[in-house]
């Protein structure tokens, strides 16, 4: 198995639109057609699929939205897939899903973060088909801070193509923005200054590994199962190692502390050269705030652990690819994040 990268996006594209997880209300339906748009003033056709309902936690009944989402992968006419956000039970999907179809089909971009990590992940790691983790398609009409990159800029990307992102000096800690009293919102209120840091200790840090990971409170119910299967990844694409980024979505640290724990006790972290830990507005935990809880259960591994990454549930956000090379530099002059779509 080989890292494979679907073909780039080309004016004239199609764009599945599918929602595997949670569904769209009906007070979010404007937004959606605002993000719909966004994507077709890129020169896409944009195709929306049946699973979309926002009534309940899930869009349909399991083998429905598979079966939806199986047939956008596989369709030859569609080159991208991009759910309008995460959700809660994904999970149900996995055993549904044809993942020999999967690996035997041309590769299709598939692009989210949140519960969707608990399918893009898997999809990486069993069938070597990178996927985009980054703003889903809700986020896609908001204006791209300088520094970093939109999904759609990624998946455009020719085979080969190494681009580099750096932190934003802005980041949000209020509300969502309220999407249906403002369907038309495309600039980001950031309200709060920030930089990466440094947990495990002092010192520059420049390091190279193939990329993997994704939101904690969804990958830890995959840990030490065939769905996430790190170690075997590494050993076939990555025998130099992995740049692994984890993020917490809202769990406050205890909770993310465990998770963490039993996710590198289930051997996650085992080929890590780094380790990225995504920005979060989750709340700390009596004595243990989440830096700690991440220190706790992962200092031990002895490998730099850099935090406040803009690959979390805090806008903005940092597209990173699954399967990609990468190499990241922190130093106290300059914090940068490198990704070659290596042939």
């Amino acid at each position: 198995m080989t890292i494979r990268y679907p073909r780039p996006l080309q004016p004239g594209d199609r764009v599945g639109v599918t929602s595997p997880s949670s569904g769209v209300p009906e007070e979010l339906k404007a937004r959606l057609a605002v993000a719909v748009r966004a994507v077709e003033a890129r020169g896409y056709e944009v195709v929306v699929g049946k699973c979309m309902d926002g009534a309940g936690h899930v869009s349909a009944p399991a083998a429905d939205r598979a079966a939806e989402l199986m047939s956008m992968l596989t369709d030859p006419g569609i080159r991208a897939v991009v759910p309008p956000w995460g959700g809660e039970t994904a999970i149900d999907l996995l055993p549904l899903l044809d993942w020999d179809r999967l690996r035997a089909a041309e590769p299709t971009w598939l692009v989210g973060f949140s519960d969707l990590a608990t399918i893009m992940t898997p999809l990486t790691l069993l069938t070597g088909t990178a996927t985009i983790h980054g703003n889903n398609l809700m986020d896609t009409p908001y204006r791209v801070p300088d520094g970093l990159l939109s999904w759609l800029d990624i998946a455009a990307a020719p085979l080969g193509h190494r681009f580099s992102q750096t932190p934003s000096d802005r980041h949000r800690v209020g509300t969502w923005d309220d999407f249906a009293a403002e369907p038309e919102v495309s600039e980001y209120r950031l309200d709060a200054t920030g930089s990466w840091v440094r947990l495990d200790a002092d010192g520059d840090v420049d390091i190279e590994g193939r990329l993997i990971g994704g939101c904690i409170e969804t990958l830890c119910n995959l840990a030490g199962t065939a769905y996430l299967d790190t170690t075997a990844f590494a050993r076939a694409e990555a025998p130099n190692g992995l740049l692994v980024y984890v993020e917490a979505a809202g769990d406050e640290a205890f909770t993310i502390c465990r998770n963490l724990h039993g996710m590198r006790l289930a051997g996650f972290f085992d080929a890590a050269n780094a380790i990225l830990v995504g920005r979060t507005s989750a709340r700390d935990a009596g004595s243990l705030t989440q830096h700690e809880a991440v220190l706790d259960a992962l200092g031990s591994l002895n490998v730099p652990i850099i935090a406040d990454v803009e690959c979390g549930h805090v806008p903005p956000f940092m597209p990173i690819v699954n399967g990609a090379l990468g190499r990241v530099v922190h130093t106290a002059d300059r914090s940068e994040l490198t990704q070659t779509l290596d042939a």
